[in-house]
């Protein structure tokens, strides 16, 4: 029977792997917000045929005089654009890209979106109450269900690691590839923790019902035998979310494409952590219990 926790230091070094250079990332250059979170406005517009004349920050601004300012002009796509600014009313939006066509050829609208900064701000307030809520609850929930604390915090902390890996991972995304985080990731993050926690309980359960069976066996036997009963089944039902994910990655639209990447991110982290991080953590805690009741006895 191979021995899983055995390695158990070796999964923890790995997992380490993927949590600094985010955790540095995150320090260093934060997320890179998106409308959702900033406020102002967006507009999305892909042109017939190649402007007619180089479109930038500049020329956009150029074109448009004193109606509007861009902020920002970003490519999505071939011969598609995406402007940003402050908050914009339709009918000056309307005017806004007739004065493009004019300046750079005929185009259609495939996004407009304003969201104004008091809206923005608000929402970072919720979002943030929404995670550590979500956090606590599920720490007391678990604890609840398996009648110890440990059960409980290990569980979280297995799922913070996810979290943290999957901003780590938008923070470099945002730095080098300019993906923003908005509403979607929002979802994306509190699914993660979904995930994570249910694949967790799954392993923590058999644990559970391991000791009762075998009373006799030490606390690496008992959840190595957890573990080995339930890998395969996490597998299986991870690797069906992990195919579809992947596929909308690959064939998905462009509105919906970093949501996918969250989400596939958040699904492999998930998987992995109930096994190769929570379940190690709840044996390291075991075995720290011990030694600690052995030093008082002695004493």
């Amino acid at each position: 029977m191979f021995n899983f926790m055995k390695y158990r230091l070796a999964y923890l070094l790995f997992s380490l792997l993927f949590l600094v250079p985010g955790i540095i990332s995150l320090v260093l250059f934060g997320v890179r917000p998106g409308l959702d979170f900033t406020g102002g406005a967006l507009l999305e517009l892909r042109f017939t045929q190649p402007p007619r004349v180089a479109l930038n920050t500049g020329t956009v601004n150029d074109s448009l005089k004193e109606l509007y300012t861009v902020d920002s002009v970003q490519t999505s796509g071939q011969k598609q654009y995406i402007f940003r600014g402050q908050t914009l009313e339709v009918d000056q939006k309307n005017q806004v890209v007739t004065n493009l066509i004019a300046t750079f050829g005929e185009t259609s609208e495939l996004r407009f979106e304003t969201v104004g900064p008091i809206l923005g701000q608000e929402l970072i307030r919720k979002t943030l109450v929404a995670v550590m809520l979500a956090a606590v609850l599920i720490t007391l929930y678990v604890a609840r269900q398996f009648n110890e604390l440990k059960y409980g915090v290990s569980a979280v902390l297995a799922m913070l690691h996810d979290s943290l890996i999957l901003l780590g991972a938008f923070s470099l995304l945002g730095r080098f590839f300019h993906v923003e985080v908005d509403v979607l990731f929002v979802t994306a993050l509190l699914t993660t923790l979904s995930f994570s926690v249910h694949d967790t309980v799954v392993v923590f359960d058999r644990v559970r019902e391991f000791k009762r069976q075998h009373a006799k066996l030490s606390s690496t036997e008992v959840i190595n035998g957890a573990i080995l009963q339930t890998l395969g089944r996490s597998l299986n039902n991870s690797l069906t979310i992990i195919i579809t994910l992947l596929t909308l990655v690959l064939l998905g639209g462009e509105s919906i494409r970093w949501f996918a990447v969250a989400l596939l991110i958040g699904a492999i982290t998930g998987t992995y952590s109930s096994t190769f991080t929570a379940a190690p953590l709840l044996l390291i805690w075991e075995q720290l219990s011990a030694r600690a009741k052995l030093l008082r006895a002695r004493r």
